[in-house]
């Protein structure tokens, strides 16, 4: 049997693992010890022990728990809350104000954890039940909460840039450069969807009434604001150390975890319970992240070493004869396809490195392609029938969300993020001009 043929046959298996339902870490850990098996005999367990061990040299890892237990503890001691509510009295008074209050503070917050999944729960708690009080449509509810919430893993400290800054060899403090301004347009592009369509159709997001805006004093608005200074300090003692090379990556993370964490003591609000609700939702979200990706470097190294990398190449160069932007336009709708199927991090750690390598050799900058990669990945949360935000939105949300609701909220906020996506790929300055700023 050929290299390509073998080659096919695993990604093909992996696919069909995928689709039974198991966990994403066995479907590829599955596949990838059978294969080696297959090809190397007993010498294929090594595979595993080299696996890990390329993991525990990932020092970047470390920044994943930390970022993860910022967010969770913003969600459990209710600092969140404090930033809502600065926007629900300052934004309230528009059409469709507490929605865009919502993005905004989705921008905040996705500045201070890195993961969409703590963005959803903070909305889902927070945001919905005002949402739902002041009778919002219940599909724009809930679009607004899961395209919100994507924006953690593009606007920095990402996560998910980190982990394809470790596989592409890139600098994560440009990546994460790279990722703020067309953060900050798919937020404006969503905020001004927003805004029309509630002024529009008042019913969709009516204001708040002029009794309980003239409830609030100009003296409490203004005291309000101090919320929003929360996140820029959280942002700032995390980027700013990194940046000037004060501290490291891992050194960064652990300030701004401790930031959070002093924040929550200053305000009374880190009890026992936020602290162990904290803790056991970062240990069980980090192992499921270096499960996924202990069996996704197993697989990688099986599959390139079939020289799959190479195969692709020539397909698409050699066989196909592509222009270079061609290529670049079919990967991305191969990632939009897989993202139906696959989370983030699966399609990261499988497809990437033969993608890096590929888009390389075209003369595109890396740093460019992992906010494309990443707002593809924001995408795949949003797309079924396996988009993750929507399955967590009918778990978080009311019973009376039903999931064909969820799927249809999102089809706008997908529709613009396809927008952004272009408007990157036809602008790369919008991802390479503030790297290039800070780091000339």
């Amino acid at each position: 049997m050929s290299y390509d043929l073998i080659a096919g046959l695993m990604f093909s298996s992996l696919m069909l693992m995928m689709l039974t339902g198991q966990r994403v870490f066995g479907a590829i850990g599955f596949v990838a010890v059978v294969a080696a098996l297959w090809l190397w005999g007993t010498g294929g367990s090594d595979l595993g022990y080299s696996a890990v061990m390329k993991l525990m040299k990932w020092n970047a890892l470390l920044t994943l728990p930390m970022f993860i237990f910022m967010g969770y503890v913003m969600s459990e001691s209710r600092l969140a809350s404090d930033l809502f509510k600065m926007f629900h009295v300052w934004f309230g008074p528009l059409p469709g104000g507490l929605a865009i209050g919502t993005i905004l503070l989705m921008v905040l917050i996705s500045a201070m954890n890195g993961l969409s999944v703590a963005g959803m729960a903070i909305g889902s708690t927070i945001a919905l039940p005002q949402l739902d009080k002041h009778k919002y449509d219940r599909r724009m509810i809930s679009g607004v909460i899961q395209a919100g919430s994507s924006l953690g893993i593009l606007i920095p400290p990402s996560v998910v840039l980190v982990l394809y800054a470790m596989i592409a060899r890139q600098p994560v403090g440009h990546l994460w450069l790279a990722g703020i301004l067309p953060g900050l347009l798919m937020a404006v592009i969503f905020i001004i969807y927003i805004a029309v369509r509630c002024r529009l159709n008042p019913d969709l997001g009516p204001p708040i009434t002029k009794e309980e805006s003239e409830q609030i004093s100009w003296a409490e608005k203004i005291s309000l604001l101090r919320a929003g200074l929360l996140p820029v300090f959280i942002f700032a003692v995390i980027l700013v150390p990194f940046i000037m090379g004060w501290a490291s990556l891992t050194e960064a993370s652990v300030i701004g975890a401790l930031a959070t964490v002093l924040v929550a003591v200053a305000k009374g609000r880190f009890t026992w319970r936020v602290f162990e609700e904290s803790t056991r939702q970062t240990l069980a979200i980090t192992c499921m992240f270096m499960l996924i990706i202990l069996a996704a470097l197993s697989f990688g190294a099986v599959f390139d070493g079939l020289g799959a990398g190479k195969v692709i190449e020539g397909v698409f160069v050699g066989e196909l004869h592509l222009e270079p932007w061609q290529i670049l336009v079919l990967m991305q709708l191969s990632f939009l396809v897989m993202g139906m199927f696959l989370d983030d991090t699966a399609m990261l750690v499988i497809v990437a490195p033969l993608y890096v390598t590929l888009v390389d050799q075209l003369g595109y900058s890396l740093i460019w392609y992992g906010v494309l990669y990443t707002i593809t990945c924001q995408i795949a949360y949003l797309t079924p029938p396996f988009g993750y935000n929507l399955f967590l939105m009918r778990a978080m949300a009311p019973k009376d969300y039903t999931l064909p609701m969820i799927y249809r909220s999102v089809v706008p906020f997908v529709l613009m993020m396809l927008v952004t996506l272009i408007i990157v790929m036809v602008f790369p300055q919008l991802a390479l001009w503030l790297p290039g700023l800070v780091y000339s």
